[in-house]
């Protein structure tokens, strides 16, 4: 079996480069031309030597995630979904504005989680996602933006950790792929814009800390640990004690002051002005000198099996306000991309919905996912499922 590169970082595929005989300093050259240039082809890469082109043909290839569906909001939002195996697909989304062009990657296909908000908890886990198909969503968005938009510069600015699964639930896979995202060899980004969004593993936030701090985007959902029991179950685990102490901890290493925390706003659930009150108290206090941080009110995307209710935009407004009164940035997200689905999930779940239906008819063994799988990422078609 030959070797997928966007598995590497830069020193594992040095490792492997060593490995076939060459100088580690041919891996920086093909490093650039898989991440910087986005080529998959062996004979594209010009400036390799022939006889190290000709070892790679046999030994490794690069291997991009087939493409199901590409839907584009009329806000400018993209959302893909991509196939990796057995029924499973993954949905990776790009957000453009004026300063910042974002994409939110997955790590896990489904999540083992079970937030009781969360429509990709509903659907279960299936597996981990390898470091190679981390990377190449990012791989995968970059190279075809860039054509899209006739662009030769990086399009993408900010990636942040906020897609399918948990990512510290997926560290092994997580950390090389962080490592390929901040490398001045491929990518560029700084660990301020590369944000990791945790419910709140917090053996892994102190691993994280040592090994590769970015920024940290905590989901937070509640002020007080019984209702966070009951929406996070996470939290019955490592109670809110155990998390703001490991933030604080992760405050010391982090490229940012602060630590955001998301806070998914649920209608007479987790909105009232008491809960919003119960916040200010925590962060102020919790440690004797309260945890620096930022909030952001996520209007709640509603699915069927949640039986919850996205809070009214006055109750959201109350929230904010309240937090804003006591010294805290608290912002609400904007809804994107609202028109395709583009809430973490949403699609991914009426493919594994429509998959099972098909299997109870016995129509066929299983719905096969229609892939394109481009040979470059700007030949991507249109297609919707």
């Amino acid at each position: 079996m030959t070797a997928n590169l966007l598995d590497y970082d830069l020193e594992g595929l040095a490792a492997f480069c060593e490995r076939l005989g060459e100088k580690r300093f041919r891996a920086t050259q093909l490093f650039r031309w898989i991440h910087q240039k986005g080529a998959h082809d062996f004979d594209q890469m010009s400036d390799l030597a022939k006889s190290l082109r000709e070892k790679l043909k046999v030994s490794a290839h690069v291997q991009a995630l087939p493409v199901v569906s590409q839907h584009e909001s009329a806000d400018g939002t993209i959302k893909w979904l991509f196939d990796v195996g057995d029924g499973n697909v993954i949905e990776s989304v790009f957000i453009p504005e004026a300063d910042r062009g974002t994409l939110c990657l997955s790590s896990q296909a489904g999540c083992a989680m079970g937030c009781r908000f969360c429509s990709t908890g509903h659907q279960g886990f299936s597996r981990n996602l390898t470091t190679g198909e981390i990377v190449a969503q990012l791989w995968f968005a970059e190279h075809f933006l860039r054509k899209k938009l006739g662009r030769s510069e990086r399009v993408i600015s900010n990636v942040v950790m906020m897609g399918m699964g948990e990512p510290l639930q997926n560290y092994g896979a997580l950390l090389p792929a962080l490592r390929v995202m901040l490398d001045d060899h491929a990518y560029g980004l700084s660990r301020r814009r590369v944000t990791v969004s945790t419910s709140g593993v917090v053996p892994k936030i102190d691993l994280l800390a040592q090994d590769c701090p970015v920024a940290l985007a905590v989901s937070l959902h509640a002020p007080n640990d019984a209702l966070r029991d009951h929406l996070v179950p996470l939290n019955l685990k490592y109670s809110l004690s155990d998390l703001l102490n490991a933030c604080l901890r992760y405050l010391k290493h982090a490229p940012r002051d602060f630590i955001t925390f998301e806070y998914c706003m649920l209608d007479g659930v987790n909105d009232q002005p008491e809960h919003a009150e119960q916040l200010v108290r925590l962060m102020r206090e919790f440690g004797g000198t309260g945890v620096p941080c930022k909030f952001n009110l996520i209007p709640f995307n509603p699915f069927p099996a949640s039986g919850l209710v996205r809070s009214t935009p006055a109750a959201v407004a109350a929230f904010a306000q309240i937090l804003n009164s006591a010294g805290f940035v608290a912002t609400v997200r904007k809804t994107r991309g609202d028109d395709i689905d583009a809430a973490c999930g949403q699609l991914a779940g009426d493919v594994k919905d429509r998959t099972r239906v098909g299997e109870r008819m016995g129509a066929q063994r299983r719905i096969m996912l229609k892939a394109i799988v481009p040979p470059n990422p700007g030949d991507l078609k249109h297609e919707t499922i």
